[in-house]
């Protein structure tokens, strides 16, 4: 079972819609005990930072987030659910993530803003994500990104400067860009995703 986390931000339904196409159940829950015990679990995110980590700290949901990780069970941050994973957030100021990478997320260097529309990915290391959609382009909008080195295999893209489009790091994986609203290529990028459920 997938579980997609509900904690107050997030295309929660597109979401759900787009993990259900691999065949495994999926299930909107705030419920830290399913999130938990989940085969997979879906960190999505819309708006701002703080806003976004104000949802997760209100339901508790770091600790479930660390304790997969240390279990090595599979979690996919998508957007903001990218961003909260670092450890800090410049967004209306500095705010705190959850901290399972080192680095800030900032504003991009780029006279329109934000950066929306579809984008290909440059692949550093190994990638299981991207596999078979090594040249597709994604669905990106946002306005802040982190833009150095995490993790043990990343895909990177532009948009003025270059920025982090995604993070595999073992069990924790992430994406800045939307695969439920990129098409085909990025449901292939969730069946890839969830291959290792």
């Amino acid at each position: 079972m997938i579980a997609i986390l509900d904690y107050g931000s997030g295309n929660l339904r597109s979401a759900q819609r787009a993990f259900a196409t691999t065949g495994h159940d999926v299930e909107i829950t705030s419920d830290l005990d399913v999130a938990l015990k989940a085969d997979g679990l879906v960190v999505p995110g819309v708006g701002a930072f703080a806003a976004c980590m104000n949802g997760i700290n209100e339901i508790s949901a770091a600790e479930v987030i660390r304790a997969r990780h240390d279990a090595g069970k599979p979690t996919l941050g998508i957007c903001i659910g990218m961003q909260i994973l670092f450890s800090d957030g410049l967004e209306h100021g500095k705010h705190k993530g959850i901290g399972m990478w080192n680095g800030e997320v900032s504003q991009l260097d780029a006279p329109i803003l934000p950066h929306m529309g579809w984008n290909t990915v440059e692949i550093t290391g190994t990638s299981q994500l991207f596999k078979g959609v090594e040249k597709e382009s994604f669905y990106f909008v946002h306005s802040y990104a982190a833009k150095k080195s995490v993790g043990q295999s990343q895909a990177w893209t532009s948009h003025e400067e270059k920025f982090l489009a995604a993070v595999e790091d073992g069990a924790l994986c992430a994406t800045q860009f939307h695969p439920e609203k990129s098409g085909k290529a990025g449901l292939t990028l969730i069946a890839n995703w969830s291959a290792g459920l």
